[in-house]
């Protein structure tokens, strides 16, 4: 499984909104969710990722990045 826009998926502190805002002839934006780019959302995604997962790692399931393998000895169990 390749995750779709996971690092979309984490919200943003509120307080932390506005250190990643940008301004256009538009007006003012504040990300509501994590954007792809910022320094640590890698690590970020994955340790939410392995919170969720974190008993499936290593026996059904395994993580790399965004990337997720799920696998099983039986075909019927997938």
């Amino acid at each position: 499984m390749d995750v779709s826009r996971g690092y979309h998926q984490i919200k943003m502190y509120p307080e932390d909104e506005v250190k990643i805002a940008f301004i256009t002839e538009y007006g003012f934006y504040c990300w509501k969710v994590m954007p792809f780019g910022l320094k640590n959302i890698g690590a970020t995604y994955e340790r939410m990722v392995n919170s969720i997962f974190t008993t499936l790692i290593g026996q059904n399931m395994e993580i790399y990045v965004d990337d997720m393998l799920v696998k099983s000895k039986v075909h019927r169990t997938i």
